[in-house]
């Protein structure tokens, strides 16, 4: 499989998990606590597999980088946590950085 769709995958699988963590009520929520549990699982699974092609920084990079993005959104559009300029240009960083460490890592 692609390494690509697979860090794809994993991105998308930590970010429903960490969205999910503010639902679980400390654990206490069943639904939400296993969708943790399983978002998780299928996160750390696909990324195990996409390093078996790409290199660790290049995939952790991405992997932190769009996942922290990302959820950064998710936050804002499901649990109406603001984003103001600073955030906005926090994460357009965060998005740079990880443009700059893979085409650093591509020579």
């Amino acid at each position: 499989m692609n390494p690509y769709l697979l860090l794809a995958i994993s991105i998308i699988s930590e970010v429903f998990a960490s969205s999910m963590l503010k639902a679980t009520d400390g654990f206490r929520r069943l639904l939400p606590t296993v969708g943790v549990a399983v978002g998780y699982s299928i996160a750390f699974y696909a990324l195990s597999l996409t390093l078996k092609t790409l290199p660790l920084g290049t995939a952790y990079a991405i992997w932190a980088g769009v996942g922290t993005a990302l959820t950064a959104l998710a936050g804002a559009l499901f649990y109406k946590e603001s984003l103001n300029k600073k955030k906005i240009l926090g994460l357009l960083l965060v998005i740079g950085g990880v443009v700059l460490l893979n085409i650093g890592g591509a020579h």
